[in-house]
C-alpha cells in the first residue's frame, strides 16, 4: 500500500517563511512527477507547484518567485519552501505523485492527507 505523508505546517506571520515536507512509502517501484496542491476555504483546490523526475519545475502564476518545490531520497520526497508568505496562502497543503506500484503495470495518482498552514498575524 503507498502512503504520502505531509508535515511541515503551522501558523506563521505575513512574510514569514515555511518548509513543508512529503515522504512516499509503501510498496513503489517508481515515483514520476510529485505535486503539491493548495485548498482554502471555500476555494478549489489549486495545483501551486510540480516537479518532474528530471528536475523540471511548474508554479502557479501566484506562487512564483516565492515557493520552491525540490525532491531527494532517490525521488520519494518532496520539499516545498514557502517564503513572503500571505494571509491567501493560508489553508492545506497536500502532496500528490504518480507512482508505480511493484504490483502494478500502469503509474497511478496518489495523494496525502494534507498539512494546515495559517499565516496570520
Amino acid at each position: 500500500q503507498v502512503q504520502l505523508v505531509e508535515s511541515g505546517g503551522g501558523l506563521v506571520q505575513p512574510g514569514g517563511s515555511l518548509r513543508l515536507s512529503c515522504a512516499a512509502s509503501g510498496a513503489i517501484r517508481m515515483v514520476n512527477t510529485m505535486y503539491w496542491y493548495h485548498q482554502s476555504e471555500g476555494k478549489d483546490r489549486e495545483m501551486v507547484a510540480s516537479i518532474t523526475t528530471n528536475g523540471d519545475t511548474n508554479y502557479a502564476d501566484s506562487v512564483k518567485g516565492r515557493f520552491t518545490i525540490s525532491r531527494n531520497d532517490a525521488g520519494r520526497t518532496s520539499s516545498l519552501q514557502m517564503t513572503t508568505l500571505k494571509p491567501e496562502d493560508s489553508g492545506v497543503y497536500s502532496c500528490s505523485a504518480v507512482i508505480l506500484t511493484e504490483d502494478a503495470v500502469s503509474y497511478a495518482f496518489y495523494s496525502g492527507q494534507g498539512t494546515q498552514v495559517a499565516v496570520s498575524s
